[in-house]
């Protein structure tokens, strides 16, 4: 997985406004929280940020005023017209620390030949992992699988040392036959002929 290292700065101003002023100088409110000590409240560089949680899981190593933390994004909010970066929790980790997390379910190969549909149930799995080694992604092959077949988070890969979250009999993927064929160049739905 990746580890950003990133310069944090402690803030001691809150709310909307001060919220506003700090994205207006490109960098993003966050908090820090976790093992039970009081939350810190940082600035973090926008920019730098933005490139780190394209990522998913991604590890960061803050210095937030040369005191040195690791941490996790727990929650991102995000500007849902333009997209920018609004506000970050972060949780901090310890290396060797196992944390509980989501990961992106990936697919390779082909379905068998024929009018096939795949379903992603669920997009991601939890999974327990440490904390400085948390796979950014999980992948498992759909190649020859036919209608009605499915395949559950037990049969999904795990790298070594990440484990299941999750009910391992939850149905991930699932395969289903396609409903109605699209017409084919040439042939006419009945409202196109109607129409002609």
């Amino acid at each position: 997985m990746s580890e950003i290292k990133l310069a944090a700065e402690t803030r001691t101003e809150f709310g909307k406004g001060a919220a506003r002023r700090i994205r207006r100088d490109s960098k993003v409110p966050a908090v820090v929280y976790g093992h039970g000590a009081e939350p810190v409240h940082i600035t973090l560089p926008g920019h730098e940020l933005q490139l780190a949680l394209r990522t998913p899981n991604v590890l960061l190593t803050l210095d937030i005023e040369g005191r040195i933390e690791l941490a996790i994004p727990k929650a991102v909010q995000r500007d849902a017209i333009k997209g920018f970066l609004e506000h970050v929790d972060l949780l901090t980790v310890k290396r060797g620390e196992k944390v509980t997390v989501e990961v992106f379910v990936q697919t390779e190969g082909e379905l068998a030949p024929g009018s096939f549909l795949l379903e992603h149930v669920l997009n991601t799995l939890t999974v327990e992992a440490e904390a400085t080694h948390i796979p950014e992604s999980v992948t498992v092959s759909i190649a020859g699988l036919e209608a009605g077949a499915s395949i559950h988070a037990k049969d999904i890969p795990l790298p070594k040392g990440t484990t299941l979250a999750i009910d391992e009999d939850a149905v991930v993927l699932q395969v289903l036959s396609a409903q109605a064929e699209e017409p084919t160049e040439g042939e006419a739905t009945g409202t196109e002929a109607a129409e002609a």
